[in-house]
C-alpha cells in the first residue's frame, strides 16, 4: 500500500538527501524570484509584452542548450554538472542584487535559465538512474515533493522577505538564496558518488542526434513530447501572470502573493511522493497524466473569476509575522485556483517523469530523454508568455487566462489521442540501434 511516510524515509539516504538539496535550492530561488518579478512589474510599470519577455528570456536560452546538455550529462560526470549548475545560480543571485530596470531583469533571467536547466535535467536524471528497480515513481515523486516543499518555502518565506526587504533597495533576499545554494553545493560535493550516471568511461556512446532519433521513435515518448509542447503554453501563462495579476489588479503585497502560491505548493509537497508511489503500484501512468492535466485546465479557468469575486465578497484583514493588509474575494479565488493546480500537478508530474525515465532507459539515454522533455516544454514556454502577454495587452486579462486554459485542454486531448493511436512495441526495435 502507498504511504506518505515512504517519501520522508528516503531522506535518510545520503545521496537522495544531497540531490534533494539541489531541488530545494533551485525551487526556493525560482519561487522567490517569481514574486520579485511581480514587484519589478509594478515598480517599472511594465506592459504585458515586457512581462511575457521575462518568461521568454528564461526559456529561450534553455531551448538552445537542453539537447546538447542532456547528451553531455549522459556521457559525462553528472556530479560535476550539478556542482557547476549550483555555481551558475550563485552568480544569478549576485546579478539580481544590481537590478535597476526591466532590461536588467531580462538579461539575468537568461542566466537563470541556464542554471535551472543544468540543475533540473541533471538532478532528475541522477535520481531516476540511482533509484532501485521498480521504485522510480517513488523516488522521482519524492524528489518533486522536496522541490514543491522548497517552492512553498520560497512563496511564504521569500514573500515575507520581499515584503520586509525591497529587492530594489536591499540585497538581503538574494544573499540568503546564495547561502542556501552554497549549502546544497556542499551536500553534493560530500555525499553524492562520483560519476553517478556512469557515462564518463563510455567512449562508444551514440551521438546526441542518433540518441534523440531513437527516443523520438518511441510512441509513448512522442505522445508525451506533443503534450508538453502545448501544455507549457498554458502553464507558463499562469506562473508568470498570476502573481502580476494579484499585484497590479488587486494591490496584493509580496507576502500575501506568497500565500496564494503556497496553496498549490502545499498540496504538491504533501501529495507527489504518495501519488508517485501509487503510480508504481497501480500502473497505467498515461491515465494519471491525462487526469492531472484536465484538472489543471479547470484550475486555470477559475482564475478570471477573481475579478468579479473581488467586488462580491467583503474584505478581511490578513496578518502574520507582523505583516498584514486588507484582502478581498480576488485573493480567495486565486488561492483556491492555485490549490487546484497543485493537486493537478501532483497527479500528473510523477507519472510523466517516470514515463520519460522508462523510455530513456530503453537506449541508456535517460538524460537525453529528460532533455527532450525539457525541450518540448521550452518551445511552448518561449512563445507562450509573449503570446498571452499580448492578449492581456490588447484583449483582456480574462481572455488571456481562458486562452491558457484552452491550450491545456487541447494538450490533454492531443496526448490521449496520440497515445491511444500509437501501437507501443513490446520491445525496442533492434533496427533503431543499428
Amino acid at each position: 500500500m502507498a504511504r506518505v511516510g515512504n517519501s520522508v524515509a528516503l531522506l535518510r539516504d545520503r545521496e537522495f538527501l544531497s540531490l534533494a538539496g539541489t531541488a530545494f535550492a533551485r525551487s526556493q530561488a525560482y519561487s522567490t524570484i517569481i514574486i520579485a518579478l511581480a514587484l519589478y512589474a509594478d515598480a517599472f510599470n511594465t506592459t504585458g509584452f515586457i512581462e511575457g519577455l521575462w518568461g521568454t528570456a528564461f526559456a529561450l536560452v534553455q531551448l538552445f542548450i537542453v539537447l546538447p546538455l542532456g547528451r553531455k550529462i549522459d556521457t559525462g560526470n553528472a556530479k560535476h554538472w550539478l556542482l557547476g549548475g549550483l555555481l551558475v545560480n550563485i552568480a544569478v543571485f549576485v546579478g539580481y542584487m544590481f537590478v535597476s530596470n526591466a532590461v536588467d531583469v531580462v538579461l539575468i533571467r537568461m542566466l537563470q535559465g541556464i542554471g535551472a536547466s543544468i540543475l533540473w535535467i541533471t538532478g532528475s536524471t541522477v535520481v531516476g538512474q540511482i533509484s532501485p528497480e521498480d521504485e522510480s515513481g517513488r523516488w522521482l515523486g519524492s524528489y518533486n515533493q522536496v522541490a514543491a516543499f522548497s517552492s512553498l518555502a520560497g512563496d511564504v518565506v521569500g514573500g515575507y522577505l520581499l515584503t520586509v526587504y525591497d529587492p530594489l533597495q536591499s540585497r538581503v533576499v538574494f544573499a540568503i538564496l546564495a547561502l542556501v545554494t552554497i549549502i546544497a553545493f556542499a551536500l553534493v560535493y560530500t555525499s553524492l558518488r562520483d560519476d553517478p550516471g556512469g557515462g564518463v568511461n563510455n567512449p562508444g556512446a551514440e551521438s546526441g542526434l542518433k540518441a534523440l532519433k531513437n527516443l523520438y521513435n518511441l510512441p509513448m515518448l512522442r505522445a508525451l513530447v506533443f503534450f508538453r509542447l502545448a501544455f507549457s503554453v498554458g502553464k507558463m501563462a499562469v506562473i508568470i501572470f498570476l502573481p502580476i495579476l494579484a499585484r497590479k489588479e488587486f494591490g496584493i503585497d509580496a507576502f500575501a502573493i506568497g500565500w496564494i502560491l503556497a496553496g498549490g505548493k502545499l498540496t504538491k509537497s504533501l501529495l507527489q511522493g504518495y501519488i508517485g508511489d501509487l503510480t508504481d503500484r497501480i500502473g497505467n501512468r498515461p491515465r494519471f497524466v491525462a487526469v492531472g492535466a484536465l484538472m489543471y485546465g479547470l484550475g486555470v479557468a477559475l482564475i478570471p473569476l477573481s475579478v468579479p469575486a473581488e467586488e462580491y465578497f467583503g474584505q478581511f484583514y490578513f496578518e502574520l509575522l507582523g505583516e498584514g493588509q486588507l484582502l478581498g474575494g480576488g485573493f480567495l479565488v486565486l488561492f483556491g485556483a492555485y490549490s487546484v493546480l497543485g493537486i493537478a500537478d501532483s497527479i500528473r508530474l510523477p507519472a510523466s517523469m517516470a514515463l520519460f525515465v522508462e523510455e530513456g532507459e530503453k537506449y541508456d539515454s535517460v538524460a537525453s530523454a529528460m532533455s527532450l522533455r525539457s525541450l518540448s516544454w521550452k518551445i511552448g514556454q518561449t512563445a507562450g508568455p509573449l503570446g498571452v502577454g499580448l492578449i492581456k495587452d490588447y484583449v483582456g486579462t480574462t481572455e488571456a487566462f481562458l486562452t491558457a486554459s484552452v491550450f491545456i485542454i487541447f494538450a490533454t486531448g492531443l496526448f490521449w489521442l496520440t497515445y491511444t493511436l500509437s501501437d507501443e512495441p513490446d520491445a525496442v526495435d533492434a533496427a533503431l540501434t543499428d
